[in-house]
């Protein structure tokens, strides 16, 4: 099957090359490059081609280069794209996308239901099932969770808590947020006192997870995808979400994006496949996953999980893209020196 997909990829990705910059004639394939694990993926886009006859091909990221690898990808590639379709598993990088001028617009009629601060308002990328970044804890060596990030740098933790390297997904999404919320000086200070606290940094979320989970470290921060794996895994850990009290700086709840990409080779086939991700079937299929994402799609009857109550950070997913660089270059050349 692998290799069956890996020849198809191949050959879809030599006619792009042959064909050109942009085929408006509908087609029976689509070429998408997703950020999202190929555990929560693959299910949704097998579906899609049950569903419609269109041949996806996917090119997945790696678990160390979580979604900057396939951003740097596209934008190497724009000239002459060879996807259609990016499926993100945050937004900070699909904005990057966008400034650079590798998106283009499509409003898709399923984006109609989701709320107005999770979509482009020009349509350059709809935001659909979101995730939350969360503190999880194993419940073996913590019986008091932290309930703060700012926990991290409390020395009782000293050398027991754990982060993935934030130049990557999620984790580089959340170190730009800070530098959006909290300002230069308060973040800087604060990425210095994790340093001194010995808090270890790990290749990606997931291996925060998993060396949580066995006991490695006490806590540490993920996604609500990865908490919620090892939970239903039975390891012995929970995980909550941090700074929800009055004052606190709420939670990062990042949405899943898909956008179009410029001379998209299948762009009719691509807008079906944008349609078909936004609709809120997906949504149902994606939060009753061990992923649990949290549905945005207003048409979703779910009471679990949902973004009622959740304290959120007060900036803009543009405000967030806006530090991104700076935030990437400061976590280089001195967290990480």
């Amino acid at each position: 099957m692998i290799t069956k997909r890996i020849f198809r990829v191949a050959t879809v990705l030599a006619i792009s090359a042959v064909v050109g910059s942009c085929n408006s004639e509908p087609t029976d394939q689509v070429v998408i490059y997703t950020a999202l694990d190929e555990m929560y993926s693959r299910p949704i886009l097998d579906d899609f081609e049950r569903e419609t006859g269109i041949t996806v091909d996917v090119v997945y990221d790696g678990e160390s280069s979580k979604t900057t690898g396939l951003v740097n990808r596209l934008i190497a590639e724009s000239d002459r794209p060879r996807a259609d379709v990016f499926w993100n598993n945050e937004v900070a990088q699909t904005i990057v996308l966008q400034e650079r001028g590798v998106l283009q617009p499509y409003k898709s009629p399923s984006r109609e239901w989701i709320p107005q601060q999770f979509k482009d308002k020009e349509g350059y990328w709809t935001g659909f099932a979101a995730r939350g970044r969360v503190i999880i804890y194993n419940t073996e060596l913590v019986k008091t969770p932290p309930d703060s990030i700012k926990d991290l740098c409390d020395p009782k933790w000293r050398g027991k808590a754990a982060i993935a390297k934030p130049l990557f997904g999620t984790t580089a999404t959340h170190a730009a947020t800070l530098f959006a919320a909290w300002g230069d000086d308060d973040t800087r200070s604060f990425f210095a006192e994790l340093k001194k606290n010995e808090v270890a940094v790990l290749p990606g979320n997931a291996t925060v997870r998993d060396l949580v989970a066995r006991g490695d470290y006490a806590w540490g921060l993920t996604d609500t995808d990865d908490a919620n794996g090892a939970l239903e895994d039975g390891f012995p850990v929970a995980w909550v979400f941090p700074d929800q009290g009055e004052g606190q700086c709420g939670t990062l709840i990042l949405p899943n994006t898909v956008a179009l990409l410029k001379g998209a080779p299948n762009g009719e086939s691509g807008k079906k496949l944008i349609d078909y991700l936004l609709s809120s079937e997906v949504e149902e299929k994606l939060a009753a996953s061990r992923s649990k994402q949290i549905p945005l799609n207003t048409q979703v009857d779910t009471t679990e999980p949902n973004l009622g109550g959740i304290r959120v950070y007060d900036v803009s997913f543009n405000e967030i893209a806006d530090q991104l660089d700076q935030s990437m270059r400061f976590i280089q050349e001195e967290f990480l020196r």
